[in-house]
């Protein structure tokens, strides 16, 4: 592996990874959104990682969102309650969605060190060709 191809492997999965950070954000800053029953409750999105078509590094295949489905919860005082008193929530678990957030900052973290490093060994065996 050549150095070009690590800071073109690693800057890949800071793509992936920050496409990630996103979905994740996007869905902790909807996970109290309240919805009628007759309506669609907030749909979680989950970002599918795979391998880049040409073998080097890593793409976003797609998104999969959750449920519009979501949870009842009973709260007959809300504005958007039902006759019953029931309203829509997302289905969207908290501690879930933290532990998502804190793998993908870890690892776009990492893979951007990567990408600084290979620069760093790069640039220095620049400096010895010049010497």
């Amino acid at each position: 592996m050549t150095l070009f191809n690590a800071i073109g492997i690693a800057g890949s999965g800071v793509t992936v990874y920050r496409k990630w950070l996103d979905a994740v954000s996007d869905n902790l800053a909807n996970i109290n959104n309240v919805t009628s029953t007759d309506g669609e409750a907030f749909r979680a999105k989950y970002v599918i990682a795979q391998e880049a078509a040409d073998g080097n590094g890593a793409q976003v295949g797609g998104i999969v969102e959750g449920s519009a489905e979501g949870r009842l919860v009973y709260e007959p005082t809300h504005p958007l309650a039902d006759a019953e008193g029931y309203v829509r929530y997302p289905d969207i678990d908290l501690t879930s969605q933290m532990g998502q957030l804190i793998m993908a900052q870890r690892a776009y973290q990492a893979n951007l060190t990567v990408v600084d490093r290979a620069r760093e060994s790069y640039l220095a065996a620049l400096q010895l060709g010049r010497s």
